[in-house]
């Protein structure tokens, strides 16, 4: 869509700023947005991305600058004013009540004075149905996956009837169909008449999709302008500053160890893990699988195969069928943990697919958490609480891994998402486990902060650990892998070298 001097914008920000502490997060910035127009926001993580749709959306307020809807100058101190104006955002991490239902989750905000539970689920399914989305409206949020945690989200910004719906990487954890149904979906609500944000760090589908893209980069606007015209490399390279490889998987360094590294054949190395017959309901059934020392093995497959759940088994979040279970053994060794701090104790770590709801301490600084990681291993144990060395370690871990930040003494669910990624990764990496396993590493991080998370990983293997990555970016899986196994319906299905591996080859074996 071109911008035409004809088309009042349903939104428009002018000379938007936002200081925490005396840095700015975003810097007098013009933003509008066209009815019936997708428009990409773009930058990398601390660009101000966020920043300026939460001022959107009414979660925080401009320090400076004038904010108009409709034509008139407004300003929001809730997310519930927003909303009351038409103006609602699907965030990134999931704004929903874990201890409701879906059903409930989707009133919220449209509340009557009376609650007839029966009526609200009718229309929750119905909402479900019209979207596409198979989501149990009496299940409770809690109890969802990351991916259909998602949906809920976005079917309750559209049952809102808002004519301003800002998405916060909207597909981070949806499989390609489900991307495909979002498409038709923000599709058909432009055709409506309803003005969309779309925030992503996957840039082939913004410029599938958007109409304009505005590009920000250090809180400073860049660029706004059509995304007819644009490819990748012209939009990496307002967003960084600078050309960066074709390739933003290749080798990097990362602190002072080599990211390459060749392993060697099973027959010369160590087996570090192995899965027999590990079964758990009907979710997890019978999966089987080895990882090697200096060896990085990637579990591909589609939402619900059991990736994560067999993670959880491994690392003693979920327990295992007690009668018939399987068998998991740690160098050659039977274990069977009740609690992660005891495998912890043994060496495994899990880095979570969902940082916000058990990642992170999202009211402690970033030294804090690296710090608290540092004290649950064997290593770490203390009686006193020492400042200096938290320090110390919070400052090696957050140079190492570049996590960056307006302020080290911001909370951290005031970074932007790809730091806090970051972080979840260094609390774990700094108890020094033999087994790190990888749940959906760079979900949410844009292409600048992808290779630091990618080299760390290599890194690991490189030192001899044994190194799982689930992951349903497929790019990744065929980047960063020795060895491909492919997951469904709980079980694993194949296994590839990667050197034979393509992504029709994984596809197909996750879905037939």
């Amino acid at each position: 869509m071109m911008r035409s001097p004809d088309v009042e914008p349903v939104l428009r920000i002018v000379g938007g700023s936002k200081v925490y502490g005396g840095v700015h997060a975003i810097d007098d910035v013009d933003f509008d947005l066209l009815p019936a127009e997708i428009h990409a926001v773009l930058g990398e993580n601390g660009a101000g991305k966020s920043t300026l749709c939460k001022a959107i959306a009414g979660a925080i307020r401009l320090s400076a600058g004038d904010y108009f809807l409709g034509g008139e100058k407004v300003s929001f101190a809730t997310p519930g004013e927003a909303l009351k104006s038409g103006v609602v955002m699907v965030y990134q991490e999931t704004s929903l009540v874990p201890s409701m239902t879906v059903a409930q989750n989707l009133e919220l905000g449209m509340e009557k004075l009376f609650t007839v539970y029966r009526k609200i689920n009718i229309a929750a399914q119905q909402s479900q149905q019209a979207l596409n989305f198979n989501v149990d409206p009496l299940a409770l949020v809690e109890g969802l996956g990351t991916a259909k945690r998602q949906m809920v989200e976005i079917a309750r910004a559209v049952r809102h009837n808002a004519r301003v719906i800002v998405f916060d990487e909207p597909t981070a954890s949806l499989t390609p169909e489900e991307i495909q149904h979002l498409f038709h979906l923000l599709k058909s609500l432009r055709a409506q008449g309803v003005g969309i944000i779309f925030i992503s760090h996957a840039l082939e589908e913004a410029l599938k999709i958007a109409d304009r893209i505005t590009v920000l980069r250090d809180g400073k606007l860049v660029s706004t302008g059509p995304a007819k015209g644009l490819d990748r490399s012209q939009v990496i390279k307002m967003m960084v500053g600078r050309d960066i490889s074709a390739s933003h998987y290749a080798a990097h360094e990362f602190g002072t160890a080599a990211t390459a590294h060749t392993p060697l054949p099973p027959r010369d190395r160590r087996r570090v893990l192995s899965v027999e017959n590990v079964t758990m309901g009907n979710v997890v059934k019978n999966m089987s699988f080895s990882v090697y020392q200096g060896e990085i093995v990637c579990m591909a497959g589609l939402v619900g195969s059991g990736r994560t759940e067999v993670a959880h088994i491994i690392c003693g979040a979920r327990k295992r069928n007690f009668l018939r279970g399987g068998h998991i053994y740690l160098n050659g060794k039977a274990v069977r943990y009740r609690v992660p701090r005891q495998a912890v104790r043994d060496g495994i770590v899990y880095i979570t697919e969902d940082r916000k709801l058990d990642g992170f301490f999202e009211t402690m600084t970033a030294d804090d958490n690296v710090y608290l990681g540092y004290l649950a291993s064997p290593k770490g144990k203390r009686i006193l609480y020492s400042l200096g060395e938290r320090k110390t370690i919070g400052d090696r871990w957050t140079k190492a891994l570049s996590i960056s930040a307006l302020n080290r003494s911001l909370k951290i669910i005031e970074y932007s998402g790809g730091n806090q990624q970051k972080l979840v990764v260094a609390k774990s990496l700094v108890q020094e486990p033999s087994v790190v396993i990888f749940d959906e590493p760079t979900r949410g991080v844009d292409v600048g902060a992808i290779p630091q998370i990618h080299a760390a990983i290599r890194a690991l293997a490189a030192e001899g650990k044994a190194v799982i990555v689930i992951s349903s970016y497929l790019p990744e899986v065929l980047s960063i892998s020795d060895r491909i196994l492919v997951a469904r319906g709980g079980r694993i299905v194949e296994e590839m070298a990667t050197s034979e591996a393509t992504e029709e080859k994984i596809m197909y074996a996750a879905i037939h």
